[in-house]
């Protein structure tokens, strides 16, 4: 039985994910079918490459991902179907592909669109949930679709580097407040040459030490640690980080306002001394 994981932007508040969800088993009843988020923020491709990259990561080899994400920001005429690391991704042709994967696929097929059909939500679905069933039933990738297709692509959101320090921007805020940085522990560890350390932020917030977990730190104290998939966190112990401190995630359209205004709120940086 095949697995399909589920991402979307969709929403929880209406019918369209139980609907997604019945196009699916329509195609197969024995696909199983597992969410893993549908409150992405339209339009944020930082935030969704990074909880599908990090979701995906935990599957058994060969799940099928359906990422339905920022579909419509173009006219579509193709999903892609991509095969990397044993993990297929199946996700509309607007580069956040590229972003996931932090490079390029392994194998990439282009699933051409019908020209005449009405290209919503669920017409896509269909396309996906028919791809997914002819590779399970044994069809190879290269008759499903057009392979070595061409596709948009979007460049990762990377730290900024210098020598003495390195700046991130937040790319996601959890349930509880906490920030999540672009920053992974590898890059600041790489950066930081054994040096100490000075990680600020808004209102001249100030943490020099990396917590193991929220209880190192007295309740309503802040502190930073490294996450469960390894990137900067910053937090308050049984407090809301991002609403105390005024912090907010990266989007295209603050990236856009950063750009012209030199506004600073969504960025974290760390000094090395």
């Amino acid at each position: 039985m095949a697995i399909l994981t589920l991402t979307s932007d969709i929403g929880q508040q209406d019918y369209l994910v139980g609907a997604v969800k019945g196009q699916l088993l329509q195609v197969n009843p024995d696909f199983i079918i597992a969410d893993i988020s549908h409150s992405l923020s339209p339009f944020n491709y930082p935030q969704a490459a990074y909880v599908c990259r990090n979701a995906l990561k935990n599957f058994p080899p060969f799940t099928y991902h359906i990422i339905l994400v920022n579909l419509f920001e173009q006219k579509p005429e193709q999903l892609l179907l991509a095969f990397h690391n044993e993990q297929y991704i199946l996700c509309a042709d607007n580069g956040l592909l590229a972003m996931i994967l932090e490079g390029k696929p392994e194998i990439i097929i282009g699933l051409p669109l019908d020209k005449t059909a009405i290209k919503n939500t669920l017409y896509c679905t269909t396309i996906i949930g028919n791809a997914i069933n002819d590779i399970v039933n044994g069809k190879s990738l290269k008759d499903i679709g057009v392979p070595d297709v061409s596709y948009s692509e979007k460049n990762h959101l990377r730290p900024l580097l210098g020598d003495t320090w390195i700046e991130g921007q937040i790319i996601f805020i959890d349930n509880f407040e906490n920030v999540i940085v672009n920053i992974t522990r590898n890059e600041f560890e790489e950066q930081r040459k054994g040096r100490s350390f000075r990680i600020v932020f808004k209102r001249d917030e100030v943490i020099d030490k990396i917590s193991e977990t929220y209880a190192d730190v007295h309740e309503g104290e802040k502190l930073a640690l490294f996450n469960s998939a390894g990137y900067l966190e910053i937090a308050i112990n049984k407090g809301n980080a991002a609403g105390l401190f005024g912090l907010q995630g990266f989007s295209e359209q603050s990236q856009n306002q950063y750009l012209q205004n030199r506004l600073f709120y969504q960025t974290i940086r760390v000094y090395f001394e």
